[in-house]
């Protein structure tokens, strides 16, 4: 009788046992049936090709300003870190010493000019005496002469006249930008020289500004021959814009514009310098500000893009994903990614349109094996990572361990 009993416990256990958890049979569906899995259908797309590259600002214009003449600083006429407009006194220099050069200057010529009719005058006469032979050819030549130096004497201090007048104007420096001015460097008192070293202050025009940053020249290759082959298609002048986050991450509010790629490759970093040009008009780009600038590369009207979570890696890092072909099967294809574009993957090649991509986790994607007949879920997938209906925008952060 014990036996018996013993015989029957044995057999509860091993039907336990088969059941598995929950006492329900072994199998990925109710009862025992097919696994159910939940699937993508690709679609081919439009995308819009983005890089997000570092860089710094810096001022639009840049005017260090330095005396054109040596003298004593008599004034400051503007506060520092205030906007000045071009034109505007900065700084005064003793004008005295100029002046007085100016007044000696135009007397002297005054006294050239006062000569100049009385020698005119002799040098005519003689010249018609010279006809009747009252008077010999030394006597017209020597009249013929001091004409010609009377009047270069009257040229000469007329240019003397005209220097004193522009270096006493130079005595009142001026902003020859608008724009923030910085500090100031000197006071009132100091004394100053023509085209010192140091500059007395600095003038930087902060509306628009440049952001300066590199591009490496293996990217620009890659860039060129994609367009070159036609992968991808030219934004026009559209493609001239660019965006901008902020160092906190903020996306700023206004677009900028590409100016130029610079023709020269630093042979010491391997990249060249990408100019472009931002309006600042509230003040809230200062140089050396920290940037990443988002610039567009071109547009793919026919790309591929797949879920994050439909992707998984082999022990050698490379992509691949499960797709259930028409009959219901599982299949696996190997994936090249090119990057990252939200929380999906752009597919370059392994995966077209129509597609179904199976996107139910990455436990049971793991366990599923090619050639496994499933069930698809006839509730469509929800999540965030479905694409949207129109263009995307893809930034450039290529995969880790995607092949290229």
């Amino acid at each position: 009788m014990n036996l018996l009993k013993l015989a029957a416990v044995s057999m509860s256990l091993i039907s336990l046992a088969a059941c598995g958890p929950g006492g329900k049979p072994p199998g990925g569906g109710p009862g025992g049936g097919m696994p159910q899995v939940s699937v993508v259908t690709l679609q081919s797309q439009k995308v819009t090709l983005t890089t997000q590259l570092p860089g710094r600002t810096s001022a639009y214009r840049v005017a260090e300003i330095r005396p054109q003449v040596s003298g004593l600083i008599q004034k400051r006429l503007f506060t520092e870190g205030a906007l000045v407009k071009a034109g505007d006194v900065l700084y005064q220099i003793d004008p005295a010493p100029f002046q007085a050069a100016l007044d000696n200057a135009r007397a002297a010529l005054g006294r050239a000019e006062a000569n100049l009719p009385s020698v005119r005058a002799r040098a005519e006469r003689f010249q018609e005496l010279l006809a009747d032979k009252a008077v010999s050819q030394q006597d017209y030549d020597d009249a013929s002469g001091a004409l010609k130096q009377a009047e270069a004497d009257v040229a000469s201090w007329q240019a003397q006249v005209e220097s004193a007048r522009i270096n006493l104007g130079y005595t009142r420096i001026t902003a020859p930008i608008s724009g923030r001015i910085g500090k100031s460097n000197v006071t009132e008192g100091a004394i100053v020289t023509a085209y010192q070293p140091m500059a007395l202050a600095t003038i930087q025009q902060l509306d628009p500004v440049y952001v300066d940053v590199p591009q490496s020249s293996s990217d620009f290759l890659r860039l060129r021959h994609r367009l070159e082959q036609g992968g991808l298609k030219h934004g026009g002048k559209e493609q001239n814009k660019v965006g901008m986050l902020l160092e906190d991450g903020r996306p700023y509010p206004r677009q900028g514009v590409l100016e130029f790629r610079d023709v020269t490759v630093d042979p010491s970093t391997g990249s060249m310098t990408l100019r472009m040009v931002f309006p600042n008009p509230d003040g809230v780009l200062l140089p050396g500000m920290f940037v990443r600038a988002t610039v567009e590369e071109g547009a793919l009207d026919e790309a591929i893009l797949v879920p994050q979570q439909g992707v998984l890696r082999n022990p050698k890092g490379e992509p691949y994903a499960f797709v259930v072909d028409n009959e219901g099967k599982v299949g696996m294809r190997t994936l090249t990614l090119e990057r990252e574009i939200g929380d999906q993957w752009l597919v370059t090649t392994g995966l077209a349109a129509g597609d179904r991509v199976i996107v139910e986790g990455v436990q049971v994607l793991q366990r599923l094996r090619p050639g496994t007949p499933v069930t698809v879920k006839a509730e469509p997938f929800q999540a965030g990572a479905t694409p949207p209906a129109g263009a995307q925008q893809a930034n450039a952060a290529a995969p880790n361990g995607a092949a290229k």
